[in-house]
């Protein structure tokens, strides 16, 4: 049976009360790592008190996810030390932010980076700076361990996500078609990572319709083909299939190499990154720095954070572009930059439940789910026994309008959520509530860009990505895809433009 996300939790408050009632145990945990208030005062457009001190510093990064600490790396790298990076949050990380107790480090949300291509070479670079890549090779303890992936249906696991058993003979065929179709996408080169290497307008036609009109007019009805295709784009792009750009659809599969070698992981996922980043660049970030003010001047720009007003040449805004009417002076409303509301929950395991004969796998997504499954924190472990473990629980809110899903983070309590959790994993791991210590939960009202229909093309993401003025946008969602791949990328484009402007050279 398939659910949706609003079947789903149509049980109400009353049928999750009475779930809870079938457990004596209690469970601990609470919302974590909040910043829906301070961001709400931006929103709302708040009365800041005026600055007491000014600080005057070539460069001010504003943001410290995945994109700002790349371009603070870049800067480092090329010997230029004069910039501060503002975090809002208590931690830097964004996206790549982690967690940890008693038991191991975990990740909060992104948790991998596929094996980077030939064309990905600022990830490349960093991974050589980091130990990941030694000699061209990829060093194998950050190399996912087997078994990888694995998908719960027809009330058995198989082996990878991609449905394999049950299959009639009509969906073979059309798994294989569209397989050979993403293969010819690849071979002509038009979709890279990331976008810019290869940006092309040859295949333009595909950002003007959805990923759901696309597969429709290839004749792709099968429903475990677009089972398949809504879950890349609810993990990718956390939105449904008829809410995505064909393009970007096409993209998710026809940019990476069919048998690449990978995924890059570990315990804490990309946190691992973000934390070797911050030994090189720790010394310039300022986190529980909420930005309320970007002015620009003819000669410069002020940044105001706190009580302090920096006085810049330049500008990087890796934070997320949806920001910047709140917070830029004159900046125009945006209108291809659509967001998509996450939440994400860590799961502390006294005890593995049962398997129902199945090795644990490190990524573990339940077939007609509205959820996304959940990693392993202990995967990547070399210890011979394990009992006590962390799981990363990942839920895209991609059924109906992102506006409407952001309320409903807000609006339902913690044990709301907890219940909902709880619920999806035992229709699978029925001892699940036996198990669990601990759920805490992140929310995230705009966890991730969205690439709808027309977005990815659109003049207003080109004009943004120019990067002409005293404030260079750096964020990955300018590429429509927030991967690691892209943000890294932006950032430290735009740190090689701020040092071409700073330099006098074009």
């Amino acid at each position: 049976m398939s659910f949706s996300r609003r079947e789903f939790l149509a049980c109400g408050s009353a049928a999750l009360i009475g779930l809870s009632l079938k457990s004596e145990k209690q469970l601990a945990g609470s919302f974590v790592n909040e910043s829906a208030a301070a961001g709400h005062l931006l929103r709302d457009r708040a009365s800041f008190s005026p600055p007491t001190r000014t600080v005057k510093i070539p460069v001010v990064i504003v943001g410290g996810g995945i994109s700002g600490l790349s371009a603070a790396w870049r800067l480092q790298k090329s010997d230029f030390h004069d910039f501060v990076l503002l975090e809002m949050n208590e931690r830097a990380g964004g996206n790549a932010r982690w967690g940890e107790n008693e038991i191991t480090a975990y990740p909060w949300a992104a948790h991998y980076v596929p094996v980077p291509g030939p064309q990905a070479t600022y990830v490349r670079e960093l991974f050589t700076d980091l130990g990941v890549l030694k000699d061209g090779q990829w060093e194998e303890r950050y190399l996912a361990f087997a078994p990888q992936e694995r998908l719960f249906l027809y009330g058995r696991w198989q082996e990878g996500i991609e449905p394999a058993i049950g299959l009639t003979p009509k969906d073979r065929e059309q798994f294989q078609r569209l397989a050979e179709t993403f293969a010819k996408y690849r071979s002509t080169g038009a979709f890279t990572i990331p976008l810019e290497i290869g940006y092309s307008n040859k295949f333009a036609g595909l950002d003007r319709i959805s990923f759901a009109d696309w597969l429709k007019s290839q004749g792709f009805d099968s429903r475990l083909v677009n089972w398949y295709m809504n879950y890349a784009c609810r993990d990718d792009y956390g939105a449904l299939v008829q809410d995505t750009s064909a393009w970007a659809g096409v993209h998710y599969f026809s940019s990476r190499e069919a048998e690449e070698k990978g995924p890059l992981t570990w315990p804490e996922g990309n946190g691992w990154i973000t934390k070797r980043l911050l030994e090189r660049v720790g010394e310039h970030v300022r986190t529980g720095q909420m930005v309320h003010r970007v002015a620009p001047s003819q000669r410069g720009v002020s940044v105001f954070a706190g009580d302090t007003e920096y006085q810049a040449e330049f500008v990087i805004f890796s934070a997320p572009t949806f920001l910047a009417p709140y917070i830029v002076e004159g900046f125009e409303p945006l209108t291809n930059f659509v967001y998509s509301p996450w939440l994400t929950a860590n799961l502390t395991l006294e005890r593995l439940p049962e398997s129902r004969g199945a090795e644990p796998a490190w990524d573990t997504v339940f077939m007609d789910s509205p959820t996304l499954g959940y990693v392993d924190a202990m995967h990547q472990s070399v210890r011979s026994h394990i009992d006590r473990t962390v799981w990363t629980f990942y839920w895209a809110l991609a059924d109906g309008a992102p506006s409407q899903n952001r309320a409903l983070l807000l609006e339902k309590d913690w044990s709301y959520w907890k219940e909902a959790i709880l619920r999806d994993l035992e229709r699978v791991h029925w001892d699940i509530r036996q198990c669990v210590s601990r759920i805490d939960v992140m929310r995230m009202g705009h966890a991730m860009v969205r690439p709808t229909v027309g977005a990815i093309f659109s003049a207003e993401r080109a004009g943004l990505k120019r990067r002409d003025g005293r404030i260079l946008f750096a964020n990955s969602d300018l590429s429509g895809i927030s991967i690691f791949e892209e943000a890294q990328f932006h950032g430290v484009e735009a740190a090689q433009a701020a040092l071409r402007h700073l330099s006098g050279t074009k």
